[in-house]
């Protein structure tokens, strides 16, 4: 392990011992705040410091088996033990190199899941709503909420757009690679000659902004317009007028919601996911700097970029980014999708690895 990573985990070591002893304290509930933040990095430092303590025991083990080498009757076991302590050793240090890695400040939030339809007309639609299944139906598994903050249908039941809310702990680190573009090959329900369609539609995975204050929004500089919903919803939903579009002046962005009754609900969800959508141009621009420096294969985010491809003859999903083809198309698009999130997981942290030796 190399010097500046040992000095490193010795001083998160302290740290943890420090942070033990603040919140042992007698004052420790007073600032709740405080507290709470020191709850929070003590979480976060002990499975590393643990790893480090299970490091050195292991390397101490390697130093008393070479010590006993000098003994022949122990020379035979100390070889083996050495094998052993050489090979926890080189796997603990993977371990911490992968702890040490800058973490994502957005990895715990819920998320804001826009899927839109793109080339394809009705089949585009109709995909979009089968992806939103899919996402659904991963959230299920993974025991996350998902609201619907605005949807607009096809006329064949599909979803010409649809915009929810995710939550759950973690949605947006295991959900963050899925920006971008879905194209989908497959024989139309409407097709009557059997002929294979390709159509496409865009995936938007944003981390929802925190409520107060990480993302200002001038009232001056929004234009809220409020219009009578359209769609299903009863005599209600034609008598007033609930539906609410806000337009961000400065940066052109517009948001509508009409799914619920009240104005003042649309309004407030408009917002979120206007706040959503201002940090996640923010956070593209931050990416597009540092991948100025070194090229990312999963963390761009781009909408534009081709992602993936999903063959339904062929019964396979391909993800380009990786080169990750699997075979098991139906089990993916009832949600089992935790492999293909678990290998985009692992190819950033192998780019991350690779910069930190570089």
């Amino acid at each position: 392990m190399k010097p500046s990573i040992f000095s490193r985990l010795a001083q998160l070591k302290d740290r943890l011992e420090e942070v033990g002893a603040l919140l042992a304290s007698e004052d420790a509930t007073r600032d709740m705040d405080q507290y709470r933040k020191l709850t929070r990095e003590h979480a976060e430092l002990e499975p590393v410091v643990g790893l480090f303590n299970d490091f050195c025991a292991s390397e101490a083990d390697l130093a008393t088996a070479q010590d006993m080498l000098a003994d022949p009757d122990m020379k035979e076991m100390a070889e083996e033990e050495i094998v052993a302590a050489r090979a926890r050793l080189e796997a603990l240090e993977l371990d911490l190199q992968k702890a040490l890695l800058p973490k994502d400040p957005n990895d715990e939030r819920n998320i804001f899941l826009e899927i839109r339809a793109g080339t394809g007309g009705d089949e585009s639609a109709l995909f979009s709503a089968d992806l939103f299944r899919m996402y659904t139906r991963y959230a299920e598994r993974n025991r996350w909420q998902v609201e619907i903050v605005s949807a607009s249908e096809s006329d064949l039941g599909g979803y010409k757009e649809v915009i929810a809310r995710i939550v759950g702990f973690g949605a947006y680190s295991r959900l963050k690679f899925e920006s971008g573009g879905h194209r989908v090959q497959r024989v139309p329900a409407t097709e009557t000659q059997g002929r294979i369609h390709t159509s496409a539609c865009t995936v938007a995975v944003m981390p929802e902004a925190d409520e107060v204050g990480e993302v200002e929004i001038n009232p001056s500089e929004l234009r809220i317009d409020t219009f009578r919903a359209s769609g299903a919803g009863g005599q209600h939903i034609n008598k007033t007028d609930s539906a609410v579009r806000v337009t961000h002046l400065p940066s052109g962005i517009v948001v509508e919601c009409q799914d619920d009754r009240s104005q003042h609900k649309n309004k407030a969800r408009a917002l979120a996911v206007l706040a959503a959508r201002i940090k996640d141009v923010q956070d593209r621009a931050r990416h597009a700097e540092e991948a100025a420096t070194r090229k990312s294969l999963v963390g761009s985010g781009d909408r534009s970029e081709r992602i993936r491809t999903y063959n339904f003859p062929q019964g396979r999903m391909t993800d380009h980014r990786i080169n990750l083809t699997l075979y098991k198309l139906d089990q993916i698009m009832d949600g089992d999708l935790n492999e293909l999130t678990q290998a985009l997981v692992n190819e950033q942290q192998a780019e991350l690895l690779a910069a930190l030796g570089e």
